[in-house]
């Protein structure tokens, strides 16, 4: 790869608790990203089992990757590399309270967790080798937002708070500063407002780090497609196997920089596994709230009967973090409910004492489901093997039509900018004509689906309640006669049976399979007990501590 450098370096300075010298001379290269050939790692990913790892490009066609990083390339000049070198055992696979605390101490400051994110992100993101093409856009303030909240006595600061803790946001999620894309080149200059869970997160004093990449139009584009693939952010890579594991989907962007240690954590979306799959395939904390937990507003839709936002998170204390910040009626949102609880609280005085949860029979010959299980048992809860019936969900794809169909005109009406061209599906599909190999390489024939489907309004409702009767019955039978407080599932297995139920899901690291590939633990509750799985969640983990960061992104 041929690299230029646009910065020199002139000298390395004495590590302090402040970055920028006085001296305006930088003391970082920072170097070019420059395109290259992709012929050998394109071949590779052609043998691959998985035809959906049969990939065609993996760096986007449109943009250049340098403007990632261009807005904070001159304040990383200035942060040497021996500070973030010394940052590294106070920030990686840190919990919130672990790097508050820190902060507390006086061991660096906001500032200085915002550039050692950001710095992270130019250090992988530029090498070829490394990528994970998980960040679409970093925000050019929040550098400067972060210096300004190092201006009060740390010590008023809440260990279990977000007050200056770098967070990515899904881009379908609207940020005023930064593009709301959803992955596709036709939103590629949609400035919107703050949608309401971003509101909510600054509220809290977070700052917004960026946006993280995705599965373009959350993965309701293409049939067959590889998840993880954007036309505005290219292919998202696994970094526990670049170009051999999926990074899972629709949130891929999310699940792989929370992964990686890009950010303190980050926000995905969810209408049928779209948190749960790269959570798991991540190694990562994904929770899949109940409908109406989270508002919806300001975020592009695919279906406003299922589609939610979820924190994603290395571990389940900033979860709970995060879902304290996150929870808050959104008139806007008919969905939308009050919520009163403390995450936290719950999450702190976790125990499985008493705790019944439903094992899934067949899933027993998954030796890490089993052990698994084992370490429930172990650690107090009692376990009840079931086998649920086998229940078909008719019409979902009829669900998902309808509602995109008549959901996204509704947000490009709403939310999206004046240099937004299109205002329907059928727009879109016409827009993606006009150059299928920049725009969709890989197909639109769901969108084209989406055209084709006729189903009535009448049909379509009673659609939408025979698959909530489906989902609540693969369930509630278990539920009832045990008096189950969860139902234990792997990955996204189970995740349409949940979104159709309107059930929360959580899923959290259970191991690696020997491949090295990660697989998540998936509890599947009642509608509004996040609290209780986020217990369940939090126990199983100290009794396991299965996480571990990616090989090559540790140094």
């Amino acid at each position: 790869m041929k690299i230029t450098t646009y910065l020199l370096l002139v000298a390395l300075l004495a590590i302090s608790c402040k970055h920028t010298p006085e001296k305006k001379e930088a003391v970082t290269i920072i170097e070019t990203w420059e395109s290259y050939d992709e012929t050998t790692d394109l071949a590779g990913t052609q043998e691959l089992a998985n035809p959906r790892m049969h990939l065609k490009l993996i760096n986007a066609k449109v943009g250049d990757k340098n403007t990632i990083w261009a807005s904070v390339a001159e304040a990383l000049s200035y942060f040497p590399i021996a500070r973030y070198e010394a940052l590294k055992p106070l920030i990686l696979e840190q919990s919130i309270p672990e790097i508050q605390q820190h902060i507390k101490d006086g061991l660096f400051t906001y500032e200085e967790l915002t550039l050692f994110y950001c710095y992270r992100i130019y250090k992988y993101e530029h090498d070829t080798s490394k990528q994970l093409n998980g960040v679409i856009a970093i925000n050019p303030d929040v550098i400067a937002q972060a210096q300004a909240l190092d201006n009060i006595d740390k010590q008023t600061i809440d260990i279990h708070s977000l007050y200056g803790m770098p967070i990515l946001l899904k881009d379908n999620i609207g940020f005023e500063g930064i593009p709301t894309t959803a992955g596709a080149i036709a939103l590629q200059n949609n400035q919107t407002k703050d949608a309401f869970i971003t509101q909510r997160l600054k509220a809290a004093n977070a700052l917004i780090l960026g946006k993280a990449n995705l599965s373009e139009w959350a993965y309701y584009l293409c049939t067959g497609c590889p998840v993880g693939y954007s036309a505005v952010g290219g292919q998202t890579i696994n970094p526990y196997g670049r170009l051999q594991f999926e990074s899972g989907g629709s949130s891929s962007g999310s699940g792989v920089t929370v992964a990686a240690n890009y950010a303190v954590a980050a926000i995905g979306t969810e209408t049928a596994g779209s948190i749960l799959s790269p959570a798991s395939q991540n190694a990562v904390v994904g929770l899949k709230p109940t409908i109406g937990v989270l508002s919806r507003s300001g975020i592009v839709p695919i279906s406003s009967t299922l589609d939610t936002p979820g924190p994603m998170t290395k571990n389940v204390i900033d979860n709970a973090i995060l879902m304290d910040a996150l929870i808050g009626l959104d008139t806007q949102d008919t969905a939308s409910k009050a919520i009163k609880t403390n995450y936290v609280q719950a999450t702190l005085t976790a125990t499985l004492a008493e705790k019944k949860i439903g094992v899934l029979q067949p899933f027993l010959s998954d030796s890490l489901y089993a052990q698994a299980v084992d370490n429930l048992r172990t650690a107090g809860a009692t376990l009840i093997e079931i086998t649920p019936e086998q229940i078909p969900l008719p019409g979902f794809l009829t669900l998902l039509n309808l509602d995109m169909k008549k959901d996204l005109p509704t947000y490009l009406k709403t939310y999206a900018s004046e240099q937004v061209s299109i205002t329907s599906i059928a727009d879109a599909v016409a827009f993606n004509t006009k150059d299928t190999t920049l725009h969709i390489p890989y197909g639109q024939q769901l969108f084209e689906g989406i055209l084709a489907d006729t189903t009535s309004v009448t049909r379509f409702n009673q659609i939408k309640e025979i698959l909530h009767t489906n989902g609540k019955a693969y369930f509630d039978p278990h539920f009832e006669t045990h008096t189950l407080d969860a139902i234990l599932s792997i990955n996204n297995f189970h995740a349409a049976y949940a979104a159709v139920a309107q059930y929360p899901a959580l899923t959290l690291s259970m191991g690696y399979t020997l491949e090295g590939q990660p697989k998540g633990l998936t509890f599947i509750g009642k509608p509004f007990s996040e609290t209780l799985l986020l217990e369940l969640a939090a126990s199983y983990e100290k009794e396991t501590e299965h996480r571990k960061i990616p090989e090559g992104y540790i140094d």
